[in-house]
């Protein structure tokens, strides 16, 4: 594409198998010609489904937009532990005794359902120490790992034809699905790894929302991006809003506090909150001080032009 695209906005992206995160956004920067592109959660290269790009100034909203609940729907082969917990890996362990009754795997699964630890696994992009885990792994070095609390919201059996099982699951951000396959190998007593895995849902956006990554192959101009992309607005609904006027937007968008604000006043201090002017503008996220009613800038989305 001839010359750079100058759009800000969130770009909902079905990852396609055997692509790291990393892979997907910067060949969606390459192709779109965009100067920056950032993701909102990793998604492990086997893995498939819901990745949340960022495009420029938007980019400045990843860090909010990755703390959304996810639904996942995951694959998982009774009977074999590997190294990495996931099909990637090698074999481990294997155990003759799957479990036949789907009575013992509702029984298994449901006590992982609520708030849990979790210990995260060597091959992931976790940090320590300034270095990934998964570098650590391939070299040969495995480290003790402090575990993570993370919550389960459910966990539904969609089919069991052993050794296969597959779950859809509602989790919070930060959930390893192919830690929770392994646990519940343990629990049951036969181990277990990762097969498969699809992210159907990240916070409000649905995986049915998702364009495939060759579809941007034919996209040539601004224009025909545009009907691909979401507004931030949306993905951040869950912040409570307060709406600005003219001087008081102009103030905003150049980093400046504002003071004297009307709205917001039923908020508790210190709430995060969407600035919009008008309404349904996303001028960006602000931070409320309710004692002088000020709104402090936090990210600012729209160029002072805009």
């Amino acid at each position: 594409m001839e010359g750079r695209i100058n759009v800000t906005g969130v770009l909902p992206i079905d990852k396609p198998p055997e692509m790291t995160s990393h892979d997907v956004t910067d060949r969606v920067r390459r192709r779109l010609n965009i100067r920056k592109v950032g993701h909102t959660g990793t998604l492990d290269p086997l893995a498939t489904g819901v990745l949340v790009l960022c495009l420029g100034r938007a980019t400045r909203l990843s860090s909010y937009l990755a703390d959304h609940d996810k639904t996942y729907s995951a694959h998982i082969r009774l009977g074999v532990r590997t190294s990495t917990l996931d099909a990637e890996g090698e074999v481990v362990a294997r155990s003759p005794s799957v479990p036949g009754r789907l009575e013992d795997v509702r029984a298994a699964v449901a006590l992982f359902i609520g708030e849990i630890e979790q210990i995260p696994p060597m091959f992931s992009a976790r940090k320590m120490d300034g270095r990934r885990l998964y570098q650590l792994a391939r070299e040969g070095t495995e480290v003790a790992r402090r575990p993570s609390r993370v919550r389960i919201f459910g966990i539904d059996i969609e089919e069991f034809r052993p050794p296969d099982l597959h779950l859809k699951v509602s989790c919070s951000k930060g959930t390893y699905i192919r830690t929770l396959a392994d646990d519940i190998g343990g629990q049951l007593g036969c181990g277990a790894y990762l097969a498969g895995l699809r992210r159907t849902a990240a916070g409000p956006v649905r995986i049915d929302e998702c364009v495939a990554l060759n579809r941007l192959d034919s996209v040539g101009s601004e224009a025909e991006l545009r009907p691909f992309l979401m507004d931030p607005n949306r993905l951040l609904r869950d912040l409570p809003r307060i709406n600005l006027d003219a001087v008081q937007a102009g103030c905003f968008v150049h980093g400046s506090a504002v003071a004297n604000v009307e709205e917001g006043t039923a908020l508790e201090s210190d709430r995060l909150v969407r600035a919009l002017y008008p309404e349904g503008v996303l001028l960006g996220i602000g931070r409320w001080r309710a004692a002088d009613r000020m709104l402090k800038p936090v990210r600012v989305l729209r160029q002072p032009e805009s």
